[in-house]
Formats: structure tokens, sequence, C-alpha cells
């Protein structure tokens, strides 16, 4: 009986692609040459070899060593240094019996819901790891919330609008565009706000933020509705966007959000385009290695190819596609279409191929990307022309804008006029602290004006960023991307 199921085990195994797996294959990602990175944050590779498959070992008769079985080795109790997301991710790979894609190395190491980076902590702001444009300055906020009425405005103004920011950090984006918005009642009483988070603890801070209250409803539902105290407009948490009530049009907010979707990683060898992959070394550390055969993400990396020309495809050593970033926007591009509404998605990048941009930061220092995973932000360069073609090939009825760099695009709304207003009534102290701020949101490279230690000069995010819109072609081009 026993023999009868190994046998019935053997001939059931297939590979995703429906054909035969033999244990050789399998071997063939764990013996791939590890990849050596140039520098700490870089996955580039210095030199790479080409495995050669296992040859046919013949058979022969069969000799059973049961010493193990009266001579176990010993086992340490000691306990181990590795973190619990290192284990997760080591048994992971044991598990599939061969390494795991960069993507979903990265995806477990921000999103895991027990140990991931964004889970159970505020990475945010000087104390944090990273700063974000919404934690420089208030006018960030205020001049997306200006972008926000414009296109509301152009939309006829609608009596209901979804607001929704995907990835909303500590909520600070969305309460500065509800305070600078105010006045306006017309407009925050269309509002209902949705913010699409996973993280328990940022959703707490974007409630405290928000100023948030929970309001029984008038009419004696079960549900208690939350609302914020800024404009009195409702707040409600999502998951993903696509929990998100649709049939009501929907402006959608993606700041800084595309840069933490995983990517996947590919380089050229001699045999073609290899996907890169992470795997465990001898001594148990991770490492990068290359895929043996073509990976389903193949089909994205095609896909990306069709979208770019074939010199500029010659060039590149290694590529960098996010799937999930092509299928996100394609549900944003299909949303729009027949709800009516826009995206702005702001973020740094480059309009064409990104290469090798996957970069790991803790308290605001560069790191390498598998050093103890979990205790650093890990991010990469959005591709702002693959979300156009994603949002083109998703529906007939969007048109796409932009990209133009962020300077651009909050030069444009009034930013200049903005802080020049704010700094005719404030103390020396913020008067510093608005011209540090303008200068990190439009400038470029360190401030000219700074006087104080060269380690702390701002440093200007104003070409390094890019902005895009995504909206109904029934409304016209938005502004300022006419």
């Amino acid at each position: 009986m026993l023999r009868r199921l190994l046998s019935q085990a053997s001939t059931q195994r297939r590979s995703l692609f429906g054909t035969s797996v033999s244990l050789s294959w399998c071997r063939q990602y764990s013996s791939s040459p590890p990849l050596t990175s140039q520098s700490p944050n870089s996955t580039s590779v210095e030199h790479l070899g080409d495995t050669e498959a296992s040859p046919t070992v013949p058979s022969a008769a069969i000799s059973i060593d049961r010493s193990g079985l009266y001579n176990p080795p010993e086992h340490s109790h000691e306990p181990s240094s590795d973190s619990e997301l290192v284990k997760h991710l080591k048994s992971i790979i044991k598990f599939r019996g061969g390494p795991i894609s960069v993507a979903e190395y990265m995806e477990e190491v921000l999103t895991n819901p027990k140990a991931g980076f964004y889970i159970n902590r505020d990475v945010f702001g000087t104390e944090g790891d990273f700063i974000t444009s919404p934690e420089v300055s208030q006018m960030f906020g205020e001049m997306v919330g200006v972008w926000v009425m414009c296109l509301w405005e152009q939309m006829g103004q609608p009596k209901k609008l979804n607001l929704v920011e995907l990835g909303p950090g500590r909520g600070t984006l969305v309460a500065d565009l509800l305070r600078g918005a105010s006045k306006f009642r017309n407009f925050t009483d269309s509002l209902q706000i949705h913010m699409v988070e996973c993280s328990p603890t940022l959703q707490k801070l974007q409630y405290q933020n928000l100023k948030c209250i929970n309001k029984n409803d008038a009419d004696g539902d079960a549900e208690e509705q939350i609302i914020s105290r800024l404009t009195g407009t409702s707040v409600s948490w999502h998951a993903t966007l696509e929990q998100v009530p649709a049939g009501v049009p929907t402006i959608i907010i993606a700041h800084e959000f595309y840069d933490a979707l995983p990517v996947h990683q590919f380089q050229r060898a001699s045999r073609g385009w290899c996907e890169k992959m992470v795997d465990v070394s001898e001594n148990s550390m991770f490492q990068f290695v290359l895929s043996a055969q073509p990976t389903p993400t193949t089909l994205y990396l095609l896909k990306r190819f069709k979208w770019a020309e074939n010199e500029e495809i010659a060039k590149l050593e290694q590529v960098e596609v996010s799937p999930k970033a092509m299928d996100l926007t394609q549900e944003i591009a299909k949303r729009i279409g027949s709800d009516g509404g826009g995206a702005l998605i702001i973020d740094y990048g480059l309009n064409g191929i990104v290469s090798d941009s996957l970069q790991a930061i803790r308290k605001h220092e560069f790191v390498n990307i598998l050093d103890n995973p979990g205790t650093a932000d890990l991010s990469a360069y959005v591709d702002f022309a693959a979300i156009r073609h994603s949002a083109e090939d998703a529906s007939d009825d969007v048109s796409v804008h932009g990209p133009m760099t962020q300077s651009q695009f909050l030069g444009s709304l009034g930013i200049n006029f903005r802080v020049e207003a704010l700094l005719e009534n404030c103390t020396d102290e913020q008067a510093d602290s608005l011209r540090t701020g303008y200068w990190r949101l439009v400038g470029e490279g360190e401030a000219p004006f700074w006087e104080g230690p060269e380690e702390q000069a701002p440093i200007g995010m104003g070409t390094r960023y890019l902005a895009m819109a995504i909206v109904n072609k029934k409304q016209g081009a938005p502004v300022p991307f006419q």
C-alpha cells in the first residue's frame, strides 16, 4: 500500500504549467549561484554564472543506513537569534523546496500580519524611519485639497463623493485637506472618506489625527457611524480598494503608495531573462539567486516589454516589474471609467522602465535589503509609464495625464502664494519651519538658505517626485495638466 501511494504521488507531481517536475529541477534552485550585492542597498550583481543541469544518475541498488534510528543527532535547545519574521521566511523557503521571489519577500517584510514593518508601529516622521510630504508641511495636504476640489467642480459638484486615500500613513494628508477645505461646506458635505489601510496601529493614528468620534445612527441602526470632527464628514476604513463601495463618483489619492507595492526583479543572463529570487545560504543567511526556469511573472515582464522600445530594452541588464501596481491601476481605471471621478498618484519614480531601484531604509539610513527583515522600509521606484499603459488598456473611458514633477504640480496649484500668506503671520521659528518645508516640497538638492549643520540641510524633493492623474474622459483634463 505504501509503495502504491508513493508511486501515485510521484505521478501527480506537476509544475505550474502542467508538466512533470523532477527533484533535480528543484535542486537547481538551491544550487543556483549566490548573487553578491554591489552596495548595501543595491540588488545588482558583480558576477553571475549559469547553473548547469545535473547529469542523470544511473539506477543502482538501494542501501539503507539505519544508524540514525539508534544514534539520532543531538538537538540544540539554545534559543535562536532569528526574529519571528526571519523564521517565517525561512520556513516558507524550506517548505517550497526552493527560493521565493523578491516580491514575496518584500510583501512579507512590509505587511506580514504579525511582524510586518508597517503593521505594528508608527514608521513616519523624524522619530520614525522616513518622512513623507504630508509630514513635511501642511501645505502639501492643502494643495492636494485644491486639486480634489477643482476636480469635484469639473465633475459637476456631485452631492456624494467617495474620497479614498490608499495607504494614508498617519492620516495627515486628509486632515490637512479637510482643514483647508472646511469653509467650503458644499464640498465637505458631499464627502465620504474611505481610508484603505491594513495596519491596525496606523488606523488608530488616523482616527486620532482626523479627530474622529463614534456617533450612533439617528435611525437606530446597530452600526455606529464614525465622524471626523474637523468637518463632520463620515470616515470608514478598508483593507483593500475593492471593499470601498462602488456606484458613487470617486476620487482616489495614492501618495507614496505605489513605491511600497512588491516588485519582481529580473536579470539578463546567458540563457535569457531570469527572475531574481531570495534563498537561504549554507550559513543560514538570506542571499539572492537566479531562477532556473521561467516563472509565472515572466508574463508580466513580456507585457512590460511590449510597451517599450527595443532600443530601451537592449540597454538593460536588470528590470523591475510590479504586477500588483499594474493590476491596481486597472482596478482604479475601471472604477473611474464606470463611476466617474479621478485618481492622483504622487511618488518617486521614472517615466519609463525601472532597472534596479529596490532599497531599504532604517532610521533615515540606507541598509542592506536582506539585513534583519522587518526592521527597515522597502521601496522601489514607480514605473509611471507602466501605470499609463495599464490604465489605458483597462478602460476606454479614462484619460491619463502627466507625469509632471511635484514642483510643477504644487507650483501650479498655488503653493507659492500659500507660503507667502502663511509667512505674513507667524513667529520666526514658524517661518524657518515654513521655508524648510517649502524647499523640501518644491526644491532640488540642498537648500541654499540653510545655515545649520550640513548633515541636517533640507533636501528638495521637487524634481524627484512625479505626479500623474487618471480621470474620466467626460470631465476633461484636470488642473494643472491642461
